[in-house]
C-alpha cells in the first residue's frame, strides 16, 4: 500500500468513526452494554473481512488489544455521561500523548510540521467546542480523557506491529470490551430503532473503521494516525446538525476550517517533500 492510500484510508476511518456521539446517545442501554454489543458486531466483520487471525500472543499485540478494548468502552461511557463535544475533544488529546510516548516507545521522532499541525489542531478544536464544553459530567470528563491516553498507546501498539499483522490486536480487543459488557446487557432491552444503531455501530462506526485504520498504519507514523482523522470532531456536529437540526455557530466554524486545514497541510507535506526533493526534519 502507498502512503497517499494509507492517508485515504485514515480520512475513511475517520468517517465512520464520527458516526459514534449521534448513535450511542440514540441508544437508551447502559454504556458498557453498548460497547460490549458494537464490539461483538464489530469482530465479526473483521473476522469475515480477514478471516483466520494469526495470535501471536506477543506484548504489542496484547498491550494493542487491551488499549483498544479500554478505549472503545471508555468512549461510549464518556458519551453517556457528558457531552458528545466533551467525549470527542478530550478523546483527541491523544496526538498529544502519542507524540510524546512515541519518541520512547518507537523512536519516531515529530518532524516540525508535525508539532507545527499538532498545535493547531488543538487550538482549533478548543476553538471549535468552545460554546459547547461543559464542566458538567465529572466522570464522563475523566473516561474521555484517559480514553485519550488510551488512544493514544492503542496506536503505538499497532504501530510496533507495522511488519506484522495489527488486525489482531483489534479483533482481541472487540471480543475483551464484548464480553465486559455481557454483564449489563440486562433489564429493558433497546427497542427496533435502537438495534439498528447498534448493528450500524458495529459494522461502520467501529468494524470497518478500524479495517481502514489497522491498514493504514503500517504506512504512517503513530501520531499520523491519530493527527489525520482528527477530521473526526468536525464531522461529528455534521451528522448532528443533519438528524437533529442543531447547527454550528462561527466560532465552530471557524474551528472547523482550521483543523481541517492543519489535517490537510500535514497529509500533503511529506508527498510535497517527494515531489519536489526535499529531505530532513520540517
Amino acid at each position: 500500500m502507498e502512503r497517499r492510500t494509507a492517508v485515504i484510508f485514515l480520512f475513511f476511518a475517520a468517517l465512520c468513526w464520527s458516526l459514534g456521539g449521534v448513535l450511542i446517545k440514540g441508544v437508551a442501554w447502559h454504556p458498557m452494554a453498548i460497547s460490549g454489543v458494537r464490539s461483538f458486531i464489530a469482530a465479526a466483520v473483521i473476522l469475515i473481512a480477514f478471516g483466520r487471525p494469526r495470535f501471536t500472543w506477543s506484548g504489542p499485540q496484547i498491550g494493542g488489544a487491551i488499549a483498544y478494548a479500554a478505549t472503545a468502552i471508555l468512549f461510549v461511557i464518556s458519551t453517556k455521561l457528558t457531552t458528545a463535544a466533551n467525549a470527542i475533544l478530550l478523546q483527541y488529546t491523544a496526538p498529544a500523548f502519542a507524540a510524546l510516548f512515541g519518541i520512547w516507545y518507537l523512536g519516531e521522532r515529530p518532524r516540525r510540521s508535525d508539532w507545527l499541525a499538532l498545535a493547531a489542531v488543538m487550538a482549533g478544536m478548543v476553538l471549535f467546542f468552545l460554546d459547547r464544553l461543559s464542566l458538567a459530567g465529572f466522570w464522563g470528563n475523566l473516561s474521555a480523557l484517559t480514553s485519550g491516553v488510551t488512544f493514544a498507546w492503542m496506536a503505538l501498539f499497532l504501530r510496533k506491529q507495522k511488519d506484522a499483522s495489527p488486525v489482531e490486536s483489534v479483533l482481541l480487543g472487540n471480543l475483551l470490551a464484548g464480553l465486559a459488557g455481557i454483564p449489563f446487557m440486562t433489564g429493558d432491552l433497546p427497542d427496533a430503532a435502537g438495534w439498528l444503531r447498534l448493528v450500524v455501530l458495529g459494522v461502520v462506526q467501529l468494524g470497518m473503521a478500524y479495517i481502514f485504520f489497522t491498514q493504514a498504519i503500517r504506512r504512517v507514523t503513530a501520531l499520523e494516525s491519530l493527527l489525520i482523522p482528527t477530521i473526526e470532531p468536525v464531522l461529528n456536529p455534521v451528522w448532528t446538525m443533519i438528524f437533529i437540526g442543531e447547527v454550528p455557530g462561527r466560532l465552530s466554524l471557524c474551528g472547523g476550517a482550521i483543523i481541517i486545514g492543519a489535517v490537510l497541510m500535514r497529509g500533503i507535506a511529506p508527498l510535497l517533500r517527494y515531489r519536489f526533493g526535499r529531505s530532513g526534519g520540517d
